[in-house]
């Protein structure tokens, strides 16, 4: 068996000790590793990390472009592979695994802002309207993002979502579990006090 082999079979021992019983981390393949960070259903974002074939003497690959974070703004998502880039050279030779996913934890604040967060979902309708990825290269979208805004005039698209306040999504995820269900009997008549106001049935 190879060093690299050695040394990753070595880190993946750990790593499966070290998050065990942590909702966040998942282990798609022996190479192959997930973390997810903030809030689910909110400002949130998956990092998916792969081993080469000589890990850790090469750097893994990172992988933002998942369907967890297709309302992550290309901003962000380079943001983030910058940082992981200026981590892992430092690390090269070692299991850095851990160290990459536990760095990101420190700028979460700055990296999770409502304005990044919010980019892919205009990403997302130029998409839809141009048939279009939207990468490096933003062509025409001045025109593109006037035929939304058209179209949402239009009454075509409602876009009412955009315009709550953080206060009043607030309220609204309160009012619902993880599931996006109601809380069971909100709907219930308290009977005591109905009969209070109309008077029981005569006898």
């Amino acid at each position: 068996m190879s060093e690299a082999k050695e040394l990753q079979n070595d880190e993946r021992e750990a790593l499966v000790s070290i998050y065990e019983g942590d909702s966040a981390f998942k282990q798609v393949n022996s190479g192959t590793y997930q973390y997810k960070y903030g809030e689910e259903g909110n400002k949130s974002f998956l990092l998916e990390l792969t081993w080469t074939e000589e890990y850790p003497n090469e750097l893994p690959t990172f992988n933002l472009d998942t369907f967890y974070n297709r309302n992550l703004s290309r901003t962000v998502k380079d943001s983030i592979a910058s940082i992981l880039q200026a981590e892992a050279e430092q690390w090269i030779g070692c299991g850095m695994t851990y160290t990459l996913f536990e760095c990101l934890k420190d700028k979460l604040d700055e990296l999770l802002t409502d304005e990044n967060c919010n980019a892919g979902e205009g990403q997302q309708m130029i998409i839809g309207t141009t048939n279009v990825r939207v990468e490096g290269d933003q062509t025409n979208t001045d025109s593109d993002e006037d035929d939304v805004h058209n179209d949402a005039k239009d009454g075509k698209k409602e876009s009412k979502r955009e315009h709550l306040t953080k206060a009043q999504k607030r309220k609204q995820w309160d009012r619902v579990d993880s599931k996006g269900n109601r809380q069971r009997g909100w709907n219930w008549v308290d009977i005591i006090k109905h009969l209070s106001q109309t008077g029981g049935r005569p006898e």
